[in-house]
């Protein structure tokens, strides 16, 4: 399947627009936080730092601004974006929903037009596709056998760490505190338009999960979703990390508890396992021409048998 050249306009330019709400909230923020430095650590998740007033963004916005601005380069120059489209779409769908029943005017405008925004790129991917039938067409790629299935095992990794993570945090919070990590609450200290922990971890553990059983089929999506995927995994790891190097507590890991210790574990993983995906799916794949419409001579079928008897000099 390729997309159309007005739907890959079109993808780009709802692209372009998600990108540019990203971008007025993380500059509201820069103002507010007075540097460069305390917004990073903010989104690292370092929350109690000084500053004009309370953060808007969190680590999800640079994110996503960033792979809307990659999807629309990828938009602009493959016939082959669809799936890049999708999986910008229906994460970003999921990543703003909760903002729908946010306290705040600016947080439920935001979350209404990147909703809009979202689905229209689920829509103009869906509607702009056709079958690639043209002769010696370019299909697009399936990854390669051994690094996708290396990323599908970090990937299925991943979701698992995720998952069990979640069911700690269950177990030892109340159950009004567990619920507020899912749909947001007064218990839940997030920023304004940061998804709710839990419901985060749920987009994550969907994410991981799709990518990698795309990874494990071969499936020629594969490379959009699992660069996301990676893409995510990298960035909430090299933030976890990031905390474990402020608070020192890397010097004294041995003797650490062992909940820090799974804690410093996780956020290595998160790290270089995503650095590892994005390195894996990062390659192109075999190239697959496309069948012919009518038969292996195309079209206009096999060629002309010599006529009988043959003319002179035939």
């Amino acid at each position: 399947m390729t997309v159309t050249r007005p739907a890959r306009l079109t993808g780009a330019a709802l692209c372009a627009a998600l990108a540019l709400l990203a971008a007025v909230w993380i500059l509201k923020d820069l103002a507010a936080l007075g540097s460069p430095a305390g917004l990073a650590w903010s989104w690292s998740g370092d929350h109690y730092l000084p500053a004009r007033g309370p953060a808007v963004t969190s680590l999800v916005d640079p994110l996503l601004l960033a792979v809307s601005v990659a999807t629309a380069v990828a938009a602009l120059r493959s016939r082959h974006a669809a799936s890049a489209l999708v999986a910008t779409g229906v994460v970003t769908l999921a990543l703003r929903l909760p903002g729908l029943w946010a306290l705040g005017t600016g947080a439920l405008v935001t979350a209404l037009l990147d909703v809009a925004l979202a689905a229209g790129l689920v829509i103009t991917a869906a509607a702009g596709r056709r079958r690639a039938d043209r002769p010696h067409e370019q299909l697009p790629t399936r990854p390669r056998a051994g690094r996708a299935v290396a990323a599908g095992i970090l990937l299925a990794v991943a979701a698992l760490t995720v998952v069990l993570w979640e069911a700690h945090w269950a177990g030892e919070l109340r159950l009004q505190l567990t619920v507020d990590r899912f749909v947001g609450g007064r218990s839940a200290f997030t920023p304004v338009l940061a998804p709710p922990p839990a419901w985060l971890s749920l987009v994550l553990v969907g994410l991981y999960g799709a990518a990698a059983v795309s990874a494990f089929a071969r499936a020629r999506h594969t490379r959009a979703f699992g660069l996301l995927a990676g893409a995510f995994l990298t960035a909430c790891g090299f933030a976890a990390f990031a905390r474990v190097v402020r608070v020192g507590l890397l010097p004294h890991l041995t003797d650490a508890p062992t909940f820090e210790q799974l804690y410093v574990l996780t956020a290595a993983f998160g790290l270089f396992g995503g650095i590892a995906v994005l390195a894996l799916l990062a390659g192109r794949g075999a190239p697959v021409a496309a069948p012919a419409p009518y038969g292996p001579y195309g079209s206009y079928g096999p060629p002309p048998a010599p006529p009988y008897p043959p003319p002179p000099g035939w």
